[in-house]
């Protein structure tokens, strides 16, 4: 008997905790800059209109593409990211009850994979095969298709899209915000353009060089801007980040500064420190238990599906020899992976190859850019996320325009809510969505870019050569249409595997 009473803590612990993770308000913590820059935002609707004076000049402003938009002129008044966020996004503040079913950050993360989302947010794409000046191939994918909706106007805002790590523009949490941001205003939603710049070989995108992607390059993002900001030049472009893309994306926006073609970025889950996080993978009981060789296995996966394909290819000095290996291995981490494969082949030549996946994690973090990002930018990561595990407080309090928002639950890329784990009622709302769709429509439509930044107004910024649009000088950067056209139906472009992390 006194041991059963002694037990009786130990079995009722984690069942108290579960009680407690789900039945309290859930409202993050939400950091900000300790000298934030100000920046011009309009007032809503309901605001007078400007007549015409010198403190508004820029109601009508140059987007981050250089052009004016459709919005209308409203009183500009400059504000914070602190200010701009609680105005514009209250949700954020809100906090959000989970799935009472779903009661860890490992349940939430488990059920991003294992969940079924075919019938939730369907959606069609429109794809456009682009060549890089590398060989490379990346796939675009827009909804609403051009048959969708004709006369969607030029200017329309568009949201650019980063999937995580083997994923694709088929993924739940990427239809989750695409399917109302980009749904019609008379169906409730935004009525955007979303773009999904698929990773080289992701979502059945063609392998077509030995060159493959990363969590620190940035050159496919870019070539990827390049082409939509030449194709919808009157567009406002905002940017959002999952996983291993919102570090991409969070690395460009910092390398770029105030010349960014994304006018704002908003990013989920991002890993941050990769240095840090790789520790967590390799030494943690559950992660280098679960997490490390699940998404070992994808990427493993992901290239095990493209060697017929890189076999045909002339032979390059990176990648080609160390083949033997990479298919050598056994039921991998994601580290030895990314030691066998990605420090060799993740990005163009410098900086790789590196000499070990410690140092190609050094270089790819992303935590160290954030103070040099220019244009509003908010991240919102979960404490409890399995796979992250560090949140860069203190580098966005020495940053300027950014905010990091940690929420206390929501594991990796799943802030689920409500629903049922029986019946028919579909799988649970995500809360962040919310949130997501206040920022895209406060950057979109509020925010009022410097007109002295971004790309050159003119066209200036690019020229043509040998059938390529190139950044000038960049001959890295630019990008030749292969083919256009292509309907993908939602979950249509899944790979043929299904992997066990597939979403992550």
């Amino acid at each position: 008997m006194p041991f059963v009473l002694q037990a009786l803590p130990i079995l009722i612990l984690p069942i108290l905790l579960a009680v407690g993770y789900v039945t309290g308000m859930h409202i993050p913590n939400v950091y900000y800059p300790a000298s934030p820059l100000l920046f011009k935002v309009r007032q809503r609707a309901g605001a007078p209109d400007i007549v015409s004076n010198e403190a508004n000049s820029d109601a009508t402003h140059a987007n981050g593409n250089g052009s004016q938009n459709h919005f209308p002129r409203k009183k500009v008044e400059s504000m914070s990211i602190k200010t701009f966020l609680e105005s514009r996004v209250p949700s954020l503040y809100k906090g959000y009850r989970p799935s009472w079913w779903l009661p860890s950050g490992h349940l939430q993360t488990f059920y991003v994979v294992s969940g079924d989302f075919t019938k939730t947010d369907q959606l069609l794409y429109e794809r456009t095969l682009l060549r890089t000046p590398d060989g490379g191939t990346l796939g675009l994918d827009m909804t609403p298709t051009t048959e969708q909706n004709p006369d969607l106007p030029d200017d329309t805002p568009i949201v650019v899209v980063q999937h995580g790590l083997t994923g694709g523009s088929y993924e739940s949490y990427v239809r989750s915000i695409l399917a109302h941001s980009c749904a019609p205003k008379s169906q409730g939603g935004l009525g955007y353009r979303g773009i999904v710049i698929n990773f080289r070989g992701c979502a059945n995108v063609p392998v077509t060089s030995w060159q493959f992607y990363s969590a620190g390059h940035t050159e496919d993002l870019r070539c990827g801007l390049l082409f939509i900001s030449h194709k919808f030049p009157k567009a406002p472009l905002i940017g959002l980040g999952f996983s291993l893309g919102a570090n991409v994306m969070t690395r460009y926006l910092g390398e770029e500064k105030e010349w960014s073609r994304l006018q704002a970025g908003i990013v989920l889950a991002c890993p941050w420190d990769v240095v840090k996080n790789s520790i967590r993978l390799e030494t943690e009981f559950i992660p280098k238990t679960l997490y490390a060789p699940a998404l070992g296995g994808n990427l493993m996966a992901l290239i095990r599906g493209h060697v017929g394909t890189l076999q045909k290819l002339p032979p390059d000095d990176r990648l080609a020899p160390q083949m033997d290996n990479i298919l050598s291995l056994k039921n991998p981490t994601l580290k030895q992976v990314d030691h066998a494969l990605t420090r060799f082949c993740g990005g163009s030549s410098p900086p790789f190859p590196f000499k070990s996946a410690d140092e190609y994690y050094v270089w790819a973090s992303s935590h160290r850019h954030v103070t040099s990002i220019r244009v509003p930018f908010l991240a919102i990561n979960a404490a409890d996320d399995p796979i992250v595990g560090f949140s860069p407080t203190e580098e966005t309090a020495h940053g300027q325009t950014c905010a990091l928002a940690v929420t206390p639950s929501g594991g990796h890329l799943g802030w689920f809510r409500g629903g049922s784990p029986i019946g028919s009622g579909g799988p649970p709302d995500r809360w962040v969505r919310e949130p997501v769709l206040e920022f895209l429509r406060a950057a979109a439509e509020d925010y009022v870019p410097d007109s002295r930044y971004g790309p050159p107004k003119d066209g200036r910024d690019r020229v043509e050569r040998d059938g390529f649009v190139l950044e000038r000088g960049k001959d890295l950067i630019g990008y030749k249409v292969v083919s256009t056209g292509q309907i993908i139906h939602g979950g249509e472009s899944t790979p043929a595997h299904k992997l066990k992390t597939q979403g992550l």
